[in-house]
């Protein structure tokens, strides 16, 4: 028995943007449900239920950034993620730490957000997993209670700080963990703004795992915002041949035109 589609709300105060956005969702068998501002976006939910938020952060009236913080009031499972500037990470942290699951910049390509969508869904509906069983991504696999790490069936041996670095990222798999939030689960709050001591444990932990930072396979950074570590399913669809696609800013052009 096949799964109801995803039901996704796109707030947006650009129609082009929203125009751009719509059929290819619907042809890929989202439902789509549109809101111009926060307060309308609001009252949708209000109304119907969703799967996921897609959610501009810059808009006129109450803006994103306090739309997000709303909806986490009644839905804090939610997935939720931003679409955000190029220019804009301090609101990209902003919006982490409020409790947003994910972000995509302008422009973005479908490809990536169709992922970021799913991947967010997959978190929300995957079935909780113990804390002590071991977790398999790739060819990394990491054990909470031997604390040991494998990769290839080899085993890789770490610190005790870069597997916590590890562990905390990969029980965070396809999601953003911003440098304050991984220092302080590392090192605790008093840390959280050593961002370049922490670069250094990820450089020692990408050699390791034999991540190239110019080219990363498990482990990527967003500029400016922490790390993302790959979850199990994106890695297995990436495998797949990517197939050309236009930005979402040139998809706009041509829906205005």
């Amino acid at each position: 028995m096949s799964q109801d589609p995803i039901r996704i709300l796109l707030v947006d105060d650009e129609s082009p943007i929203r125009r751009a956005l719509r059929p290819p969702l619907l042809d890929l068998g989202f439902h789509v449900v549109e809101a111009s501002r926060g307060e309308e976006a609001l009252q949708q939910m209000r109304a119907a239920t969703f799967d996921v938020v897609l959610l501009d952060i810059n808009m006129p009236g109450i803006g994103g950034l306090e739309t997000l913080r709303r909806i986490r009031l009644f839905a804090p499972r939610l997935p939720i993620i931003m679409v955000t500037v190029r220019d804009g990470e301090e609101q990209k942290v902003e919006a982490l730490e409020l409790g947003a699951d994910d972000y995509v910049t302008k422009p973005f390509g479908m490809r990536e957000l169709i992922a970021r969508i799913r991947s967010a869904v997959r978190r929300m509906r995957a079935p909780a997993r113990s804390q002590d069983a071991p977790i398999q991504i790739g060819e990394i696999c990491l054990s909470p209670v031997q604390r040991t790490v494998t990769q290839n069936g080899q085993p890789v041996r770490l610190t005790r700080k870069e597997f916590e670095i590890l562990h905390y990222l990969m029980i965070n798999a396809g999601r953003v963990v911003t440098y304050a939030k991984l220092l302080t689960a590392v090192w605790g709050a008093d840390c959280r703004e050593e961002v370049e001591y922490l670069r250094t444990f990820v450089r020692q932990l990408r050699k390791k795992i034999g991540d190239n930072p110019a080219e990363p396979k498990y482990l990527f950074t967003d500029a400016y915002v922490g790390y993302r570590f790959v979850d199990a399913q994106t890695l297995a669809d990436e495998a797949a041949a990517p197939e050309p696609e236009s930005d979402i800013t040139e998809m706009a052009a041509s829906a205005e035109s």
